[in-house]
């Protein structure tokens, strides 16, 4: 398993932890429309930044559900900041099989679908807390463009090209599970490189402040070779969207 104090590292300073900016964020909160006092259940919500912001700008309430203790953390601080602490809790717990026993409005996985074991399951796990009616959200990469080589496919983090779909049939792949699409928004270049690139700079202040860590060798390590690799592999070949959902 993916050492948690390495995601706490990389991305200690990001309130998003995945490749969109705020304000993407807050656009597609706005798309879609929820009424105040909605409820919404995030599993996997790393800091909390879409139940805060969309608490504070469109009234919803939530329940935000995620393994790292630092995230939840600043989850709680973020949700006192914007003055939205009472309409949101944050627990620190296994995503993977969380089930409400009170249905919500929207139920949400934005970018780690490994909690369902892939996005079918995810759909899944996520369907069994939601209101007849109500909206799924799910965060999946897909391929920009396709690699036919075993150094970009290794660059990208993957084994096969198969593991992920191109957007028309990742789109696609949600209606054949009886899905609607509804509304979606996808990562940009931009967006991409404050995600990727912000997290370099937080690795190098770790190592310079923890030259003794354990994790300290592994930290230079990916500083010295995600530059290069992002550029040539991540940034060329992947997307990445938030798609919303009902069920047909």
């Amino acid at each position: 398993m993916f050492d948690l104090r390495l995601f706490s590292i990389r991305e200690s300073r990001h309130r998003i932890h995945n490749p969109l900016t705020d304000r993407q964020l807050a656009d597609f909160g706005t798309a879609l429309g929820l009424p105040a006092g909605a409820c919404i259940l995030d599993l996997a919500c790393g800091s909390g930044e879409l139940l805060s912001t969309w608490a504070r700008d469109h009234r919803i309430t939530g329940l935000g559900v995620d393994l790292n203790p630092d995230f939840i953390a600043v989850a709680r601080a973020r949700a006192e900041e914007l003055g939205v602490s009472d309409a949101l809790r944050f627990v620190e717990a296994d995503a993977f099989g969380y089930v409400l026993d009170e249905p919500v409005d929207v139920a949400a996985c934005v970018g780690a679908t490994w909690i369902g074991g892939g996005v079918p399951g995810t759909l899944d796990l996520l369907s069994r807390s939601l209101k007849p009616g109500g909206m799924l959200l799910v965060g999946e990469p897909y391929w920009r463009t396709v690699p036919t080589t075993p150094e970009i496919l290794a660059g990208c983090g993957v084994e096969s090209a198969e593991d992920y779909l191109t957007l028309p049939d990742l789109l696609a792949s949600f209606g054949a599970q009886g899905f609607d699409v509804v509304e979606m928004v996808c990562s940009t270049e931009e967006s991409w490189d404050r995600y990727q690139a912000a997290q370099w700079l937080n690795m190098r202040r770790w190592i310079d402040t923890n030259p003794g860590h354990e994790l300290h060798d592994e930290v230079r390590r990916l500083l010295a070779t995600e530059p290069q690799q992002y550029a040539a592999c991540t940034r060329a070949h992947f997307g990445w969207g938030v798609f919303a959902l009902i069920a047909r």
